[in-house]
């Protein structure tokens, strides 16, 4: 007769207690279908299980392997007792990973190549967290900041300048003064102008690099020092000798405060670059192509929080200087005039449904001469303007558009950037705003602009998701390599440009490019 089994409480305490004997040894030829479940059910050791831990195992039958003291031991002198720890995913590797954790990612069905891919995409995230903190500042700062400002006025601020340092299509910005932690900082005192609504949605919205935010607001008496350029030529001084009589009409008025200062207006950049885009195109129009990246990150950063464009002119984009390049960088560029702004969407209106603003039957019956121009006009159409106004032709959507003549204003080929910017243009400017690009579509045609691929890589091999997939990955590592390069050299620390091609490369997709180059490259 064969022996009964033996008791499962000395089997289960020998089997964790002696581990180095091997389960297999001790169960071999054990017929019993219990001593194989009990054994499969045991959780692993690590940690060690306590009591009242819950398990498959009801109380009454389950074994007291918790609280051994050799089951403890045998795991602190590293014996395989149990199942190892998961592997590490690839955003978690690092130089400093241990060599067992990187050793069980290595004998992953991905291989040394998913390794790697993985670490490149993990690292271009983190390099694009670190560069946008540097842009923006850390958001613990800033709600540190609001706190500090909330309930405040006007006595809390220093005027810095008495006329604004910019003026927008709706509001005038003067530079002001304001301590905090011991440090002079400089702020942007949004004045809206008279019959200005749409201010009030925009402290709900995210925090993003193109779209203005504000950190305060309060109702006060303007400061009589500030000067507003419409009143410039009456100025006049009260009997006092004091106070000059160039205040609007209602000196009471809700400020805004913004912790980003800027410098001048789409508008008036596009004004004052004539000369620079003749005489250097393609320093020029690369730049183009960055500010309108730019206009379409903000606009799909408003899609997704269900916000409109108020106005989307060049009369209303802000252009802020980013922080102080190092003296590396202000090379050619910066002696040109061609150094890359930030550039902030900052007139908005609440979107009471998802659909754009401007119906499809108002596009037709403007197109077909029965109506005038739809208000507010669509996202696309603001842009395909915009194309035209920075490259300095002469567009207006109501007389010299060409959708009744189908025809639109020709681009000069300049660089290597105008065929591209020219037949972005087409595709935003459609007669059909069912056949129109999206502004997604837009933003990822203009980074193939800026970043590649460029139509030469398919003249050697037929365009195929295999050939996009490897140039994708192969520019990853070279991005990378040049981050290393620059970080080792003289070269600087990344700014708004490398923020910005940094998120093409941790997004994009070989699929999306198929897309992209066969609508740019038709």
């Amino acid at each position: 007769d064969p022996l009964p089994p033996p008791l499962p409480k000395k089997q289960l305490q020998r089997a964790e207690s002696l581990p180095e004997q091997g389960p297999s040894r001790h169960w071999q030829g054990d017929p019993t279908p219990w001593a194989a479940s009990s054994l499969s059910s045991i959780p692993p050791p690590h940690p060690p299980h306590e009591e009242g831990a819950p398990s498959s195992i009801p109380p009454r039958d389950r074994p007291s392997w918790g609280p051994k003291r050799p089951l403890t031991k045998s795991q602190s002198l590293g014996e395989p007792v149990a199942r190892s720890s998961p592997s590490p995913s690839p955003a978690e590797v690092t130089f400093g990973t241990a060599d067992g954790e990187l050793g069980r990612l290595l004998e992953s069905p991905a291989g040394v190549c998913g390794v790697l891919l993985g670490c490149q995409v993990a690292t271009l995230a983190r390099l694009s967290a670190r560069i946008q903190e540097k842009l923006l500042g850390s958001e613990e700062r800033q709600r540190l900041l609001e706190a500090e400002l909330a309930g405040k006025g006007w006595a809390a601020f220093s005027v810095l300048e008495r006329e604004p340092c910019c003026q927008s299509g709706d509001a005038w910005y003067f530079p002001v003064g304001f301590t905090f932690e011991q440090s002079q900082l400089v702020f942007a005192a949004k004045v809206p102008k008279p019959c200005c609504t749409s201010l009030g949605v925009q402290s709900s919205l995210g925090a993003h690099c193109s779209i203005q935010r504000l950190i305060s607001r309060f109702t006060d008496r303007l400061p009589w020092e500030l000067v507003f350029p419409e009143s410039t030529e009456e100025q006049s001084q009260s009997p006092s000798g004091e106070e000059p009589a160039h205040l609007p009409t209602c000196p009471v008025l809700q400020v805004f405060i913004s912790p980003e200062v800027p410098y001048q207006t789409l508008a008036g950049f596009v004004k004052g670059t004539h000369g620079l885009h003749r005489t250097s195109p393609g320093h020029y129009e690369r730049l183009a192509c960055l500010l309108l990246l730019q206009v379409c990150m903000g606009l799909e950063h408003l899609q997704v929080q269900n916000m409109g464009q108020g106005d989307l002119c060049p009369e209303n984009l802000l252009l802020v200087q980013c922080p102080c390049l190092p003296q590396s960088q202000q090379g050619k560029e910066a002696s040109l005039g061609l150094s890359l702004p930030r550039l902030l969407i900052s007139s908005f209106f609440k979107v009471k449904d998802k659909q754009r603003p401007c119906s499809t039957s108002q596009e037709q019956d403007w197109t077909k001469g029965l109506a005038a121009p739809p208000t507010p006009v669509a996202d696309e159409l603001n842009v395909g303007m915009l194309i035209y106004q920075i490259l300095h032709v002469d567009i207006s959507l109501e007389n010299t558009l060409g959708f009744r003549s189908n025809r639109l204003p020709e681009i000069p080929s300049l660089s290597i950037y105008s065929t591209g910017l020219k037949r972005l243009a087409m595709l935003l400017l459609h007669t059909d705003p069912c056949k129109r690009v999206s502004i997604e579509q837009a933003r990822s045609i203009l980074q193939v602009l800026l970043w590649g691929p460029r139509q030469e890589l398919f003249a050697r091999s037929k365009k195929s998701l295999t050939l996009l997939r490897n140039w994708v990955e192969v520019k990853r590592a070279l991005l990378l390599l040049k981050f290393a390069e620059n970080s080792a050299g003289v070269a600087g620390s990344p700014g708004l440009e490398e923020w910005l091609c940094c998120q093409y490369f941790k997004e994009v997709t070989e699929h999306t490019l198929y897309q992209v180059t066969q609508a740019l490259y038709a």
